[in-house]
């Protein structure tokens, strides 16, 4: 093979697996929580927050957009929702039990957010939401939304 054909062919290849990396394009208007590596990025994130966190209010709909190249879940912590509020995950599981367990007993799908897809969920209830991502949790892929009258 000639070595421009070999340059040409190994920077073609090498465009392709970046590309791959770089994950699905989304318009910042179809989402509110990107999900890229180990992190949730809220597209307005609240200033100072312990960790990621989107204000929304009641009523409003949070749209979280897998912009990455990995699988993610978005699992509310049981304990971290307020009481009167429902419980939401990706898969639709009833508790964070359910989830976790589905997730390591390999179940379908387990509430996967393949990349290019989304998960959407309607808060009814003012107060804090924490969730995390199922398998990215230890390398500290946690967010809040925090909702408001």
């Amino acid at each position: 093979m000639h070595r421009r054909t070999f340059l040409a062919t190994g920077s073609a290849t090498a465009l392709a697996a970046v590309a791959g990396c770089i994950g699905p394009s989304f318009a910042e208007s179809e989402y509110d929580i990107g999900m890229q590596s180990n992190a949730f990025l809220p597209d307005d994130p609240v200033a100072g927050a312990d960790r990621p966190t989107f204000e929304a209010a009641v009523g409003d709909t949070v749209i979280w957009a897998n912009t990455g190249s990995r699988n993610h879940t978005v699992t509310a912590y049981g304990s971290g929702i307020p009481d009167d509020a429902a419980y939401f995950a990706s898969g639709g599981f009833d508790s964070e039990q359910a989830a976790r367990d589905a997730w390591s007993e390999h179940i379908a799908d387990a509430g996967n957010v393949s990349p290019g897809e989304t998960y959407e969920h309607t808060f009814e209830v003012p107060g804090d939401y924490h969730y995390f991502c199922i398998p990215h949790e230890s390398a500290g892929m946690i967010g809040k939304v925090v909702v408001t009258e």
